[in-house]
């Protein structure tokens, strides 16, 4: 009798989340660049979002270019506190963790570059720290975007850190940010159309260049 060997099964998202903070004040920070992500996303597919409290953020479901029904959220209670959201939809459409997409900023990624995972620890952000406890689970894929260091401080002084990554983009870094979330939605529809594993070979080996007003 032969033995079958039977491939892993594709993980193709079925809920895509955006990591960020709901005040306008922090709106078009680096922190809140997955809020940008599913925004980007939403205008691309068509999908309204709108607030849903019962999922505690911006809710939107539509039907992707390929694939099937596909769900965006932004979670809108605060950062730390992203997984409450999470959980409230995952429990709502008995979502499996694996089936969760979460975007979200990453300060030990250059600028231009984008790292697609099928599971992996917080490393250190308060959303991802959410999500995992909430989810009870590191298995679920994530698009990390990078969002740079900042400039001319000592990696151990916690308050740039924390200016740099609630700060706004440069004019310069607003335009180049503008096609890392138009190559962010081409990652996305690869993971739904070949599953996350594939799309990985793609979006982790490309960075986009700065435009010639920042590199000037």
């Amino acid at each position: 009798m032969t033995e079958t060997v039977t491939k892993p099964a594709l993980v193709i998202p079925q809920l895509i989340v955006g990591l960020g903070n709901p005040e306008p004040k922090y709106d078009q920070t680096r922190h809140n660049i997955g809020f940008a992500a599913v925004d980007a996303i939403a205008r691309a597919w068509k999908i309204p979002l709108a607030e849903n409290r019962k999922f505690q953020g911006e809710y939107g479901e539509g039907v992707a270019p390929v694939g099937g029904k596909i769900r965006l959220l932004k979670p809108l209670t605060y950062m730390n506190r992203s997984g409450q959201a999470i959980q409230a939809v995952t429990s709502w459409y008995k979502l499996p963790p694996e089936s969760v997409l979460v975007i979200y900023d990453e300060m030990d990624l250059p600028l231009g570059k984008t790292r697609l995972r099928l599971s992996g620890s917080a490393g250190g952000h308060n959303g991802m720290k959410s999500a995992i406890a909430h989810l009870s689970s590191q298995n679920f894929p994530r698009l990390r975007i990078g969002i740079g260091k900042p400039k001319n401080t000592a990696s151990s002084d916690d308050s740039g850190a924390v200016s740099h990554v609630l700060g706004r983009f440069s004019a310069g870094e607003t335009q180049m940010m503008s096609l890392v979330l138009q190559f962010v939605v081409e990652c996305i529809e690869l993971s739904l159309k070949q599953g996350v594993e594939k799309a990985m070979n793609r979006c982790n080996s490309r960075i986009i260049e700065p435009t010639e007003s920042e590199s000037a």
